[in-house]
């Protein structure tokens, strides 16, 4: 064989295994988006589905390793093993979505604004997880949606994550907390995952020149009978504390 044939044939793998990957990757987002169109809206879904959840944690991983970001973890030892309520400072859209890769085989269900369902495809994917809604301006509603959030902590089936901010925060420091929240650990009596992020908000401005890199720290896990007997303003305090103290770098007892 001369060397123009054995050129030719190199060339004829690479664009035949090229084709392969892009098919495979058609594929692949068709599959996502029909498993999408298949989520019924209207209904409450009471059960964790393996399927869906390695299809947004999958989507999640491939949209990270595009994008260029590297997470950097510290604390994850002191997760729990039982059901927790998580509790995290919010800087960017990108926080709940690394947040879910980092910890994927926690089950892991957000309570989330209501715009983030009627995103295409992704608000799916995220309601058949049992993500849930809540509605900021009306209180009532809102003490629903902790009911539920209670509901899934004591049947054991997901794990709770939550931003007491209520909304993300541009600038520096901490927004002020929306202490009700915490009732929820206090109601399903559940540790108290206190979890900080750092970086998110440079992404959108690093890409796709620079990698961004992403820091995710459990801080501190606090015992659900310590959770139970303190007030909820008082755990608060000590909650934005202990997350000023992991954003500054510095280390948890």
């Amino acid at each position: 064989m001369s060397e123009n044939e054995v050129t030719n044939v190199v060339w004829q793998i690479l664009l035949w295994t090229l084709a392969g990957i892009a098919g495979v990757f058609l594929a692949y987002i068709l599959l996502v988006i029909v498993s999408a169109l298949l989520v019924d809206r209207k209904k409450e879904y009471e059960k964790e589905s393996r399927y869906y959840r390695f299809l947004l944690n999958s989507t999640t991983f491939l949209a990270a390793k595009l994008i260029r970001i590297r997470l950097h973890v510290t604390g994850a030892e002191k997760l729990p093993g039982g059901r927790f309520l998580m509790v995290c400072n919010h800087r960017s859209k990108f926080d709940p979505i690394l947040t879910w890769l980092v910890f994927g085989d926690r089950q892991l269900t957000f309570i989330s604004k209501p715009e983030n369902f009627k995103v295409p495809v992704f608000g799916r994917l995220i309601h058949r997880l049992r993500f849930m809604p809540i509605d900021r301006e009306n209180p009532r509603n809102a003490v629903k949606t902790i009911n539920r959030a209670v509901d899934l902590l004591t049947r054991d089936e997901a794990n709770v994550a939550v931003y007491p901010e209520g909304t993300r925060n541009y600038g520096e420091g901490l927004l002020p907390f929306h202490n009700a929240m915490f009732k929820i650990a206090q109601k399903a009596h559940v540790p108290l995952v206190i979890l900080t992020v750092r970086n998110t908000y440079d992404i959108q401005k690093n890409y796709p020149l620079r990698r961004s890199h992403v820091y995710i720290d459990v801080a501190r896990v606090l015992d659900a009978d310590e959770v139970k007997k303190t007030k909820t303003a008082v755990l608060g305090e000590s909650v934005r504390e202990i997350m000023l103290t992991s954003l500054n770098g510095g280390e948890q007892s």
